[in-house]
């Protein structure tokens, strides 16, 4: 395939993508009109129409849907593999994007993305703080950090981070009033504070074991956030029980703002994944990451 060729696919997925040609035009820095004669060209070759336009509007034929679908990972991938070359002709470079949930920041993300900034100095640096499935096609993103429930099928991934233990807080003034929870199916009957990943509905459930083992409880919360700091707040107030990372929740309970309850049946949850999409295709700058997130297990 020509240079030409593949700079037609390109155009024509971007049309595609974006949904007209003026936006594709922006998108791509080009004339309107050079967008236009592209997509034409290339229907031309293939003598099939692809769009079908109107002065208001440009939408794909069955046949232009059905080549979309096929053709845009083809031309993800091409892109990532010339950004590659141009990645290894000298060293590592270039921009590493990160997605990563609010909560993995303060707890280790932070210092290892500071660390590889400082070894790497010629790569720019982007952490995205979102707890939302990341598309890892279509958003540009290089890699996600995420908990293996929320990793993108046909990727790959490695664990990075420590493992998160967990603990449950509450106020005293909460606890005088409403009970101190003895075993976990007891917080059943108490108001919950609860973590959500991006959306009110997507709740985080709370683990525990016993002699039956591991098991899972999904309490009715009373208030929701998506971010742990906001639990414990919530959770000094006296609003009710907090299930949040131990090591964040460590200097609340050593003032004595909260105060820890069924310390005996929490369980560790599994460490975060670093979630990304090729082994083959891999820009050096995410190579180079993915290297210092597996040796930084035993630099701690």
């Amino acid at each position: 395939m020509s240079r030409n060729h593949f700079g037609d696919i390109k155009i024509f997925v971007e049309v595609a993508r974006l949904g007209g040609f003026r936006a594709a035009a922006e998108h791509l820095k080009m004339a309107p009109a050079s967008v236009s004669e592209a997509v034409q060209r290339f229907e031309d070759r293939l003598d099939v129409r692809l769009f079908e336009r109107s002065t208001r509007s440009v939408v794909l034929t069955p046949l232009g849907e059905s080549f979309f679908e096929k053709s845009l990972p083809a031309v993800k991938d091409l892109e990532l593999a010339m950004r590659d070359i141009d990645d290894q002709k000298d060293q590592v470079s270039g921009v590493l994007r990160l997605s990563a949930p609010y909560s993995a920041g303060p707890f280790f993300l932070d210092e290892l993305v500071a660390r590889f900034a400082s070894q790497h100095t010629n790569v720019d640096v982007e952490v995205i703080f979102d707890d939302k499935k990341v598309d890892l096609l279509n958003s540009g993103i290089d890699a996600a950090i995420r908990s293996s429930s929320f990793l993108e099928p046909d990727t790959h991934a490695i664990p990075v981070g420590p493992e998160l233990n967990m603990c449950v807080v509450a106020s005293q003034d909460y606890l005088q009033a409403k009970g101190t929870p003895l075993v976990p199916r007891d917080i059943l009957h108490h108001d919950t504070i609860c973590y959500a990943f991006g959306r009110g509905d997507k709740i985080a459930p709370w683990g525990f074991t016993g002699a039956e083992g591991a098991f899972t409880i999904q309490p009715k919360p009373r208030m929701v956030a998506n971010d742990m700091r906001s639990l414990l707040n919530y959770a000094q107030h006296g609003l009710g029980l907090a299930y949040v990372y131990a090591e964040i929740a460590a200097p609340y309970i050593q003032n004595g703002s909260v105060t820890e309850v069924l310390a005996e049946h929490l369980m560790a949850l599994p460490r975060y994944s670093l979630n990304y999409r090729s082994k083959k295709l891999m820009a050096r700058r995410l190579r180079a990451f993915i290297d210092l997130a597996r040796t930084g297990e035993t630099q701690d």
